[in-house]
């Protein structure tokens, strides 16, 4: 009974030792996780900035921001982010194709939550036709 008594300790100790290290990990809170650009025009490409905050406790090392399309660039803070300090990703889409969009931008980090998803909406629209300039004849 004692041996039985003294294995439930020991695998509970380590259970709890494993969950006390998860709590550790750093983790993301965003501004926001969706951006809606409404209205846009063609050939005009456009930019947000989504803003994070490491609300763990270890340093937050993002490894790689992937849009899920060529159409989408992204850049990121590249140095850790420490615990209540903030960092930033910076989406630019190319409005090229008329049509209303939806991309998704998978960012990978050491985060309790190592995937995140952000997105980006909107409708491109055709842009004005260029007024052609008096015919000076």
């Amino acid at each position: 009974m004692k041996k039985l008594i003294l294995m439930c300790a020991v695998v509970l100790g380590f259970a709890f030792n494993a969950s006390a290290q998860t709590d550790n990990k750093a983790e993301f809170k965003f501004n926001e996780e969706k951006h809606d650009f409404g209205t846009i025009p063609q050939g005009k490409p456009v930019t947000t900035v989504f803003t994070y905050t490491n609300i763990g406790q270890e340093p937050l090392i993002l490894t790689e921001v992937k849009p899920t399309c060529g159409c989408t660039i992204a850049d990121y803070t590249k140095t850790p982010v420490l615990k209540g300090a903030t960092g930033k990703i910076t989406i630019t889409y190319n409005a090229a194709v008329v049509a209303p969009f939806d991309k998704t931008i998978v960012v990978t980090s050491n985060a309790k939550t190592p995937q995140k998803y952000l997105k980006i909406i909107g409708e491109v629209v055709a842009a004005p036709a260029a007024k052609a300039a008096p015919s000076t004849r």
